[in-house]
């Protein structure tokens, strides 16, 4: 998962909340007219022909036509924004878990409620979780209306080198039994080492962001970041102070990281595709690009702590409805086509750019071994059983959560301890939270 995400959140949240009443201008529509729609999205190349695809063959379907605004990931919250602050409502765009409270007490986002009970595809078969990140009953996410579909439900697994194992002779990692934290840095220390021989390590098991996988580490050992009524912060615990150390001791203590001066040199993502890390994450977006990869990897769960379960965060965007369209039952009927016909699936998973939203494809897609991942069944996993949304994901902005990593490099560097860093730390956070939901009472 790019850091982009995360500041794209802050970005779409704040303008958001800036622009109340800006849904209700009835000249303020994306589309030209009402047999034309605009749909606005972001994505890579793969991404952006599957979806030229797919579209292609909705508008012979409904006699309808899609005029396209694509945007590269980094530049879609800033041309999101624009768009809404002039008035230019895309008919249809994706949607951030993040922003669904804010954009729905704006008039952002129209209720589709209706036009999906009135719809001939099942409900009960897309993923739970995604359709629930889009619901918004006026107080919190997870009930009420329905104000968009998941795009795609994005399970964030843990890969492997399996050439790496292979080499060292070591057994492949258990597809249904996680590592211990012990066994996973036994483990790791017998992948990291010098394969040239020059007395320079050029190989390490792991090259883990601490945005994006410090979280498995603090839920599989009990701790989390804040309570479930989310008005509380939570961080300075037992719990997560022994999984932050932990996370910071894999580079410190047991060198299975690139050191800062070898991260500077070459970062862990291009070693990873480079062959140089053992252990990597990876989401379903990653399969398209990970397919020409010149080593065979695998999926398996993520190392387990005191609670001896894998954790592992599961993302989602949606794709919505403007409230100022002029066509909002055909803008409706393209959302159900990409996030919940099989046509459409197919489209973008034939692209290897996600998994499948709807479940019994994705039943049928993860039986599919003899392409990699062959383990597919560990995103379903992570989909159904041990998976959660970020932490501020389902605040009014996330703020409060984003203040955990401003000064988490001095952990990681070793120049503070977890203990130190969370204690300080827990109070400004808190105090953003505080806000955030203060945020939300005076927006109602």
């Amino acid at each position: 998962m790019k850091k982009w995400f995360k500041l794209a959140t802050v970005v779409t949240t704040f303008s958001a909340m800036a622009l109340t009443g800006c849904g209700n201008n009835s000249e303020s529509s994306g589309g030209s007219d009402s047999e034309t729609l605009t749909f606005m999205f972001r994505g890579g190349e793969d991404e952006k022909k599957a979806y030229q695809a797919a579209i292609s063959e909705f508008e012979k379907n409904e006699d309808v036509k899609v005029k396209i605004v694509a945007t590269d990931a980094d530049q879609y919250a800033t041309k999101l924004q624009a768009a809404i602050s002039g008035g230019k409502v895309p008919d249809v765009f994706y949607v951030e878990q993040g922003s669904v409270m804010a954009y729905v007490d704006n008039g952002v986002l129209q209720d589709i409620t209706k036009y999906v009970e009135n719809s001939d595809f099942d409900l009960d078969n897309i993923w739970e979780y995604g359709v629930n990140s889009y619901r918004y009953d006026g107080e919190k996410v997870g009930s009420g209306p329905i104000y968009g579909l998941p795009k795609d439900v994005g399970p964030f697994a843990l890969g492997y080198n399996k050439k790496m194992f292979e080499e060292a002779g070591i057994p492949l990692p258990d597809k249904d039994k996680p590592y211990t934290w012990d066994e996973f840095v036994e483990v790791s220390k017998k992948l990291t080492k010098d394969t040239n021989g020059d007395g320079i390590l050029d190989q390490w098991a792991t090259g883990f962001n601490v945005n994006w996988s410090l979280q498995a580490f603090v839920w599989s050992n009990g701790g989390d970041w804040a309570n479930e009524a989310k008005d509380k912060v939570t961080i300075d615990t037992p719990e997560f102070a022994e999984a932050l150390q932990y996370f910071a001791d894999l580079q410190n203590v047991h060198k299975v990281t690139p050191s800062i001066a070898d991260a500077q040199t070459l970062d862990t993502y291009q070693r990873w595709m480079n062959g140089e890390i053992a252990f990597f994450p990876v989401g379903p977006w990653d399969m398209s690009t990970y397919a020409k990869l010149d080593f065979e990897y695998d999926l398996m769960p993520w190392p387990a702590g005191k609670t001896g379960k894998s954790a592992t965060y599961i993302g989602s965007l949606g794709i919505g409805v403007s409230s100022t369209t002029k066509n909002p039952e055909k803008a409706a009927k393209l959302v159900q086509y990409l996030a919940a016909s099989e046509d459409g699936q197919k489209q973008l998973v034939d692209a290897q750019i996600q998994i499948p939203n709807l479940k019994d494809m994705a039943a049928e897609w993860a039986s599919d071994t003899s392409s990699v991942p062959s383990n597919k069944q560990e995103f379903i996993d992570v989909v159904e059983d041990y998976g959660r949304a970020l932490p501020g994901a389902n605040t009014y902005n996330p703020e409060w959560y984003d203040e955990f990593f401003i000064n988490i490099q001095s952990v990681l560097d070793g120049d503070m301890t977890a203990k130190e860093y969370l204690k300080e730390t827990q109070p400004k956070m808190q105090e953003k939270l505080d806000a955030t939901n203060q945020q939300k009472a005076t927006a109602k």
